[in-house]
């Protein structure tokens, strides 16, 4: 006889029969009444109304009969389940019509679609990608991608090899000395993929058949907006074609990151800029597509090499050592 409806402030829930209130119940049944006194012990048979005061001594109480109990605990909630099925009916009937009406595919009705989370992410890449049959340019900023991420480019693009898509991916310079990005592309490459590098890129663009673009839409890129509108996609892929068109070939060397010039490399000449430009570590990494520990590094070499003793100095030491004029 259990009738879950809340916790009581005496440790037992409302509307069951506490094992305190079992044995009063059953004691009482059997000598026909029991002592207020002792059924004080038990609040469950008072509020379950298995007790009522004896009419012939208010010190005493008698026992409801358990039919009779039992049905007074019981109707209300065949009642309630009653009235439950009553409205699941009713709003069946309401509902009904709209069942008929077609709903057309948002995918092909709305310009912007808005994608929260990884896994709704990830499935609407998959269809798209499955329906691609022309071309995929892609931007993939920072140093490098994770293993399980570039497998899973891997799952993606390799149909698309077998469909014969050309392909297109831009990464930072830094992605070249990431091992999982070069086996990525060492495998790819002979099938059609093209790469190319730039030393500072835009942050992460999927452009799909030149029709569905998929951008980020917060920092930590749990959401995404799918993009389907025809002029927003026609300019990114002119964004696109812009880097593309200075991006350095993945096979060329990158000159300013191999060559030393006065003592100064190629990548610390790109963080002189920025110091010079009044970015802050975090900022000058994030825009290098390296950590923040290595961005450190080499701004420690370049005030190593300038004969800087203090960020302060190094600002100045950099615009009067004349390495920014030079060509890279």
């Amino acid at each position: 006889m259990q009738l879950k409806r809340g916790n009581s402030e005496n440790g037992h829930t409302h509307g069951e029969l506490c094992e305190e209130g079992k044995r009063l119940y059953a004691a009482a049944l059997r000598a026909g009444r029991i002592a207020r006194s002792e059924a004080e012990t038990a609040t469950c048979v008072i509020e379950l109304a298995l007790l009522h005061p004896d009419p012939d001594d208010p010190d005493w109480l008698r026992p409801v009969p358990p039919s009779i109990a039992l049905n007074q605990l019981i109707h209300p909630i065949e009642r309630e389940i009653q009235e439950r099925r009553q409205l699941t009916i009713s709003l069946a009937d309401t509902f009904e019509p709209f069942l008929t009406i077609t709903t057309p595919d948002p995918a092909g009705s709305q310009a912007i679609s808005v994608l929260e989370g990884l896994s709704v992410i990830n499935a609407t890449l998959d269809r798209v990608m499955d329906e691609c049959n022309e071309e995929l340019l892609t931007i993939q900023p920072g140093s490098g991608r994770r293993p399980e991420t570039v497998q899973a480019g891997l799952r993606r693009v390799e149909p698309l090899l077998d469909r014969g898509v050309r392909m297109r991916t831009l990464y930072q310079h830094t992605a070249r000395h990431h091992s999982a990005t070069m086996g990525y592309v060492e495998r790819i490459s002979p099938y059609g993929l093209e790469v190319r590098t730039l030393e500072e890129i835009i942050d992460r663009l999927i452009i799909v058949d030149r029709k569905v673009a998929f951008v980020p839409a917060r920092s930590d890129r749990r959401v995404a907006l799918e993009l389907r509108h025809e002029g927003l996609v026609q300019y990114l892929v002119g964004v696109f074609d812009q880097f593309w068109l200075y991006g350095i070939p993945w096979e060329d060397e990158v000159v300013a990151y191999a060559t030393v010039l006065g003592g100064v490399s190629g990548v610390q000449r790109s963080i002189a800029k920025l110091l010079v430009e009044g970015h802050v570590d975090e900022a000058i990494a994030r825009r290098l597509g390296m950590n923040v520990r290595t961005c450190r590094a080499h701004i420690a070499k370049l005030a190593s090499s300038l004969g800087s003793g203090s960020r302060a100095q190094l600002g100045y030491l950099i615009a009067q050592s004349g390495i920014l004029e030079q060509d890279q």
